[in-house]
C-alpha cells in the first residue's frame, strides 16, 4: 500500500507533461524553477520542524518518504529531482522529445517499482533491483515512446534511438546507487540525450 500511495504521486507529476505540450517553454521553465525553489525550501523547513511545514507537508508525507529520506542528515526526497528532470529537459529538449523522456520517468519507474516489489523474484544489483520490474520499465517506456512517436508523427529514428534510450535509462535505474545520480533524474536526461539524437 506504502508503494501504490507513493507512486501515485509520481504519476500525478503527468501534469508537467501536458503542461510541457501546450503551454510555451519559457512558461514552464519559469514555473517549474519557481516550484523547484518552493519544494527544496519546504522540505528543509520540513527536516528541521518548523512549524508552519513540519503541521502541512510533513504531516501529509512523512509517512511515505523512504527511511534514508527521513535520517538525521537531510537530504531530498524524490520531488525536486522529478521537478529539476522536468526543468532540464524542458530547456534541453524539443517538445515532443521532453515530454517523452519525463513520461518514461514517470510511468516506466512506477511499472518498474510495482511489478518489481509484487514479482520481483530475480534479484539483481545485490538485490536492490529485479529483473521482472526492469523488464516492466522497459516494456512501459517503449509504449510510452509508440505513443509519442505515433501522436507527432516522428520518423523511424526516433523509434530507433528511442528503444536505445530507454535501455540506457533502465540500465541508470537499475544502478541509481552506484552512478549516485537519483533516477527520477538520470532517466529522462539520458532518454532525452538519446531521442535527441533522432
Amino acid at each position: 500500500m506504502y508503494e501504490v500511495l507513493r507512486k501515485s504521486i509520481h504519476l500525478s507529476s503527468l501534469w508537467m507533461v501536458v503542461f510541457i505540450g501546450v503551454f510555451p517553454a519559457v512558461l514552464n521553465i519559469l514555473l517549474f524553477s519557481f516550484l523547484l525553489f518552493a519544494i527544496c525550501f519546504i522540505e528543509y523547513g520540513n527536516h528541521k520542524k518548523w512549524p508552519l511545514f513540519a503541521e502541512t507537508y510533513g504531516r501529509l508525507f512523512n509517512r511515505i518518504l523512504r527511511e534514508q529520506e527521513t535520517q538525521e542528515k537531510f537530504r531530498f526526497s524524490g520531488a525536486p529531482y522529478v521537478i529539476a528532470a522536468a526543468l532540464m529537459v524542458t530547456i534541453l529538449f524539443s517538445d515532443v522529445v521532453a515530454m517523452t523522456a519525463l513520461s518514461t520517468m514517470l510511468v516506466g519507474d512506477t511499472a518498474a517499482a510495482l511489478i518489481g516489489r509484487k514479482y520481483g523474484k530475480r534479484k539483481i544489483n545485490q538485490n536492490r533491483k529485479s529483473v521482472e520490474g526492469s523488464l516492466a520499465f522497459w516494456i512501459t517506456s517503449f509504449f510510452i515512446l509508440l505513443f509519442f512517436g505515433l501522436l507527432y508523427s516522428q520518423p523511424i529514428w526516433f523509434y530507433m534511438y528511442g528503444i536505445l534510450g530507454i535501455t540506457a535509462a533502465m540500465f541508470a535505474e537499475i544502478y541509481e546507487n552506484r552512478i549516485r545520480i537519483d533516477d527520477n533524474f538520470s532517466i529522462p536526461l539520458v532518454m532525452g540525450l538519446f531521442l535527441s539524437l533522432a
